[in-house]
């Protein structure tokens, strides 16, 4: 009986509509599986995913990452391990309830100081609670880093999103070999958004990595990004639904 969690992670060049494609893998997984506990993490600094899902965050991961480490600064007499097991209970009231799934924002980082045991902790609590949810989809920024440093070690599938362009193409045959070094994975595929013809995707070079997908330019989509719309809503003949939808088919999600 197999009751694992599937992680998704989403990762890509900026501006490849890599954030977008993030929100459509959650509507279609909740969807397709109604009865089944799904969690999106947005992990991506410039918080898109709650943007393109319609979320208003009150508090991420970083919030309570600061006010553990300012307590700690102002010399409270309250010791490290209390704070972190109270910085447990604050990350499950950071999870907003959405109609089908779960959310939860990391935020930005705070550049300054080291806290390594802390930053190790709370990476720990999110592994912790993705393993209460059946699916949990990851927005990263463009590189797989942060995945790993601020999120989780381990993925089950990575989905490494690219437009046309060569550069797009180069962007994630590096982040796939970062991720090999860094982040222990099941599956690799690449999705193609953004192309001007199904023709395209022949002459685009990704290395050994399959295209898991292929999505050409989404005027319904780019009308919902202007109105900052909730992707929920956009029809599910639209290019980027069906793409999400075919990408998940093809890695056996």
């Amino acid at each position: 009986m197999e009751n694992k969690t599937k992680i998704v992670a989403v990762a890509g060049k900026g501006g490849v509509g890599k954030t977008s494609l993030a929100g459509a893998i959650v509507k279609e997984l909740v969807r397709k599986y109604p009865d089944k506990k799904i969690l999106a993490i947005d992990a991506d600094p410039a918080v898109g995913l709650s943007t393109v899902l319609n979320i208003e965050v009150k508090k991420t991961i970083d919030d309570i990452r600061k006010e553990v480490i300012s307590t700690v600064e102002d010399g409270d007499v309250k010791s490290a391990m209390e704070l972190l097991g109270d910085a447990k209970y604050e990350i499950y009231d950071a999870i907003s309830e959405q109609d089908g799934y779960a959310f939860i924002a990391i935020g930005r980082p705070e550049s300054a100081g080291c806290y390594c045991k802390i930053n190790t902790y709370l990476k720990e609590v999110i592994t912790i609670l993705s393993s209460n949810f059946d699916y949990v989809v990851i927005d990263g920024e463009a590189g797989i880093e942060q995945i790993n440093r601020r999120v989780m070690e381990k993925v089950t599938h990575l989905l490494l999103v690219t437009d046309a362009s060569k550069k797009g193409c180069e962007v994630i045959k590096t982040i796939k070999s970062v991720a090999d070094e860094l982040v222990m994975y099941e599956k690799v595929g690449v999705i193609a958004n953004r192309i001007p013809s199904k023709e395209v995707v022949e002459l685009m070079n990704v290395g050994d990595m399959e295209i898991v997908a292929a999505i050409l330019n989404d005027g319904n989509l780019a009308e919902y990004d202007i109105k900052g719309e909730n992707i929920f809503y956009l029809p599910e003949n639209s290019g980027i639904v069906e793409g999400a939808k075919t990408a998940l088919e093809h890695m056996g999600i």
